[in-house]
């Protein structure tokens, strides 16, 4: 490209025209009546798109994760909200993207200091995120330590203890049984163990 191309490129010169021009998206919390998150949601999808507030308002998300509860000795999956009462909600903060949402039938308040809305920093939205994106089903902890159980399955099936320590993560928990008139310490995972009745 010679000299005189250069001065009839309008993109040559123009370096402050990369930078983003006003307000950027961050992610806010807003509060909503509980059990009501899913139909927040969608009020809040429907009155962007019905009032031209689809470049303002981007995403709207009720935090759900994946849990395995054990009942009476069935597994079921079962989809818990990580925040019962909350709703995380994408956009462009100004005066009108703030009273559509602040007006949506079910939306109590935006959660910040005062009334003024708090965005949520990019380290708690990754946070956030990668919890509910998680492949791996989390499994609901009904049990405590100190409390009796009994061994389902296993080589220590019918064998009854007391639960010693739980890790959560690996869905685990260490159950002392009397083994031979000595306490001796078991791994047994949470799908094997039920309350001694």
């Amino acid at each position: 490209m010679d000299i005189e191309d250069q001065d009839l490129d309008p993109t040559a010169y123009s370096e402050e025209e990369e930078e983003p021009s006003g307000p950027t998206a961050e992610w806010y919390v807003i509060h909503s009546y509980s059990g009501m998150e899913n139909k927040v949601k969608r009020n809040l999808e429907h009155r962007a798109e019905s009032m031209g507030m689809t470049d303002r308002i981007l995403q709207v998300v009720v935090p759900t994760e994946t849990e395995i509860e054990i009942k009476e000795g069935v597994r079921r999956e079962v989809e818990r909200r990580v925040f019962p009462g909350y709703v995380l909600i994408k956009m462009v903060m100004d005066e009108d993207s703030w009273y559509v949402v602040r007006n949506t039938p079910g939306v109590t308040s935006f959660v910040g200091m005062g009334n003024k809305p708090t965005p949520l920093s990019q380290d708690e939205v990754d946070r956030i995120m990668s919890r509910i994106e998680s492949d791996a089903p989390r499994i609901k902890v009904s049990f405590a330590v100190g409390e009796r159980v009994r061994i389902t399955e296993g080589p220590f099936a019918e064998f009854t203890g007391i639960v010693d320590a739980i890790d959560a993560d690996k869905g685990k928990a260490r159950v002392m049984v009397s083994f031979f008139n000595r306490e001796t310490p078991v791994e047994v995972d949470f799908l094997q163990l039920e309350r001694e009745s």
